[in-house]
């Protein structure tokens, strides 16, 4: 399927389509980790009240930008803080831990506040190499025994249907329900989540390269479990909204300086926005950052609606998950306010 061969479901409408936020819970220049984790959750609440359906954090280490390392302690602080909306990982790098811990620190988190908990799982190390060797992941270490690790969580959470460790028990986390999501970016993930009959997100907010062949991956490939009777799908933007496109070009302006800081090798904190990019970036590093983030979405209520309707026809996907790096928290809540709205006036 080509990105401009409109899917089959043409009819569908964007008003259909839950929508979620992905938070990477960023650090600002001139803020701290405890103001993002502030921000987090007055944007949490603010969700709720928008009618967000659930509001993932990720896993990343060693990035000064982001605040959202130690990722169950913040999934507790933001589901402490609210009151109904569900509350997960986008997601937690398997391979950077024991399963058994997810399973006792899910269970924990999922007995605090029951019935709110996703746990979506990624087999990426979420850092970069120094970080790996630091949290004990071997350097040979490729994600390939991610399967196994998959398997074994579940065993831990659900001992009467999958095999586990013989002995050893997740508790809290045994017997309790907590829905399982396959993260990826590539059709590793977007395979075995078909194949196990899991929820599936891809990360077309940093890949859209292989976007809609994962997503047809893992339509072909999906076998109906206890879980899922048929696919599921979500599919992460990045979506940015103001008033005018001006206005939100601008604001993207930020997020288009994390992305050229990453291309370069470098880590930072989010930077305020800028008048023009044109001298921070050469060409060749500008057609880079675009290509990434073509799937991208800066606009007002307009050029989202358009740009949403044409992906939905595009991908079919299930649910949103949209990210948006926004330097003003203020403006930050206005975006994801008029997004919300778009939904609802379809």
């Amino acid at each position: 399927m080509s990105e401009t061969q409109p899917a089959h479901t043409e009819t569908k409408k964007i008003s259909e389509i839950p929508i979620s936020i992905l938070d990477l819970a960023p650090v600002i220049v001139g803020g701290t980790p405890a103001d993002s984790f502030r921000r987090s959750l007055d944007l949490a609440r603010h969700a709720e009240e928008w009618g967000y359906k659930r509001y993932w954090l990720a896993e990343h280490h060693n990035m000064p930008g982001i605040a959202s390392s130690a990722t169950s302690l913040v999934i507790s602080h933001i589901a402490a803080g609210t009151k109904s909306i569900r509350v997960g990982s986008g997601g937690i790098m398997l391979p950077n831990h024991a399963p058994l811990v997810i399973a006792e620190q899910f269970g924990t988190l999922e007995s605090l506040y029951p019935g709110r908990i996703d746990l979506g799982l990624g087999r990426a190390p979420g850092s970069d190499q120094a970080a790996a060797r630091a949290l004990r992941r071997g350097l040979g270490s490729d994600g390939s025994d991610f399967p196994e690790q998959l398997a074994e969580l579940r065993g831990y959470l659900n001992p009467s249907q999958y095999a586990g460790v013989p002995g050893v028990r997740a508790i809290p986390g045994e017997g309790l329900n907590i829905p399982i999501w396959l993260l990826g970016s590539s059709g590793f993930s977007a395979q075995l989540a078909g194949q196990l009959g899991l929820p599936f997100a891809f990360a077309s907010h940093f890949a859209p390269d292989y976007l809609l062949p994962a997503l047809d991956l893992y339509r072909k490939s999906f076998r109906p479990s206890e879980v899922l009777e048929k696919p599921h799908a979500m599919v992460g933007i990045n979506i940015i909204a103001a008033e005018t496109d001006e206005e939100a070009r601008k604001l993207a302006t930020s997020q288009q300086q994390q992305f050229l800081n990453i291309v370069r090798g470098r880590t930072g904190m989010l930077n305020p926005p800028v008048d023009s990019m044109e001298t921070l970036w050469t060409p060749q590093e500008k057609a880079y950052v675009q290509n990434t983030l073509r799937f991208s979405i800066a606009g007002s209520k307009a050029t989202i609606r358009e740009r949403l309707q044409t992906l939905l026809q595009q991908t079919e996907a299930d649910e949103w998950i949209v990210a948006g790096q926004i330097y003003d928290h203020q403006a930050r809540l206005q975006s994801y306010r008029m997004i919300a709205e778009v939904i609802k006036e379809g």
